[in-house]
């Protein structure tokens, strides 16, 4: 198992910041291999993404949402992949600071492989920062979801 965490400083407010993650199916416009993300409900998401040369798709579940503070998800199948997204306003509310940690179990020796090489943590900073390029030059977020989601609560079909 691998974990990862990276943290950027975006000059935008944390509400625009928080309501652009939530935007899941913008993140082809700034994630690296990411092809797609399709949101199946408020608490399921379908990737699609090119991972060293290799295509996957799976299936992730947010399990723990706060609005203006974290986005937990778990993957549901495919390579294990756990993390979780939390945003932390500047002591002037103008810049928020995104931390991404995330716990993955590479698979088949390109993946190995690029662990030990430390691809993916490197691609998950540039992604950071694709971020940070692509929601201060909007000014704004493209959506926003407010509600939230508590451990347990993804399992209720109601949300």
């Amino acid at each position: 198992m691998s974990t990862i965490e990276k943290s950027v400083t975006v000059d935008v407010p944390v509400r625009t910041a928080y309501d652009q993650w939530t935007q899941f199916e913008t993140f082809p416009s700034f994630m690296e291999g990411v092809e797609e993300v399709r949101q199946l409900d408020p608490t399921h998401l379908h990737w699609r993404a090119e991972i060293g040369g290799v295509r996957r798709e799976w299936d992730a579940e947010i399990v723990d949402q706060t609005p203006d503070e974290r986005i937990t998800w778990r993957a549901l199948d495919g390579t294990r992949n756990d993390g979780t997204v939390s945003f932390a306003p500047d002591e002037l509310g103008s810049s928020t600071r995104v931390t991404l940690r995330m716990e993955f179990e590479p698979e088949g020796i390109v993946e190995k492989a690029g662990d030990v090489l430390n691809i993916v943590d490197r691609r998950t900073a540039g992604d950071l920062e694709r971020f940070k390029s692509f929601i201060e030059a909007r000014g704004t977020e493209t959506g926003g979801w407010r509600g939230e989601v508590r451990p347990g609560d993804a399992d209720n079909p109601a949300l």
